[in-house]
């Protein structure tokens, strides 16, 4: 009998940012909803990205499960987006997301299309994201969120029918704050599901996508 796999979880926030856990204890809580890799993606600007990656950097030793050194590139400026995003490559960070427009908080109008543009590997729940830019992700190979978190997750729909009628990529992530965010990979599937996809196209893009990511960067 084939065993279910465990999720993959891009996108979550320790108290460095406005978390309420240190890595070990945030991973762990994460260890027992049956994640298995989940990406560290505090909240980062030109002040202290280094800093971000760095520090989950030095927790990987001490947290249970595979943790992804990353950040969520938030309220930037547009036009800084690209120069911010090279930073946190630059410190070696395994994953970058960045904070997309959301109907539910003032993210710059532009970011989107600028997050694209400077490939971040997802963009974090794109709520307001329009058709050219869903392509330009698509060709770019940016991943589109579909998000466990309330409030970004009421434009769920409309980001799964953009990236399913321009060919971007989707995945499912918790953004995880507290503990009570994390979530088992079956109610990741079942979100996807509420979002309009398929229960054949949820699994694809809850196991494999991220799955597909993370083997393109050479990851556990």
């Amino acid at each position: 009998m084939s065993q279910t796999p465990g999720m993959i979880d891009l996108h979550s926030h320790t108290f460095a940012s406005d978390g309420e856990l240190v890595p070990a204890e945030h991973a762990r809580r994460a260890e027992v909803q049956g994640v298995e890799v989940l990406g560290i993606t505090d909240h980062a600007d030109a002040s202290n990205v280094e800093d971000c990656v760095e520090r989950i950097e030095r927790a990987k030793e001490t947290t249970p499960i595979e943790v992804l050194s990353g950040v969520e590139v938030t309220h930037v400026p547009p036009n800084r987006i690209a120069s911010v995003v090279e930073r946190a490559r630059d410190a070696g960070a395994d994953i970058v997301v960045a904070h997309g427009e959301t109907p539910v908080e003032p993210v710059a109008e532009g970011t989107n299309r600028a997050a694209i543009q400077a490939g971040v590997d997802v963009l974090g729940h794109p709520g307001h994201i329009e058709r050219e830019d869903a392509e330009l992700a698509a060709e770019k190979g940016v991943r589109l969120e579909i998000t466990a978190r309330g409030g970004h997750s009421l434009a769920n729909g409309h980001v799964a029918r953009m990236a399913e009628e321009t060919g971007a990529t989707l995945v499912v992530d918790t953004d995880a704050h507290h503990p009570r965010d994390f979530i088992t990979r079956d109610r990741a599937v079942e979100i996807a599901r509420l979002a309009g996809l398929s229960h054949e196209r949820a699994v694809e893009v809850v196991d494999d996508s991220p799955r597909e990511l993370l083997d393109e960067k050479d990851l556990p």
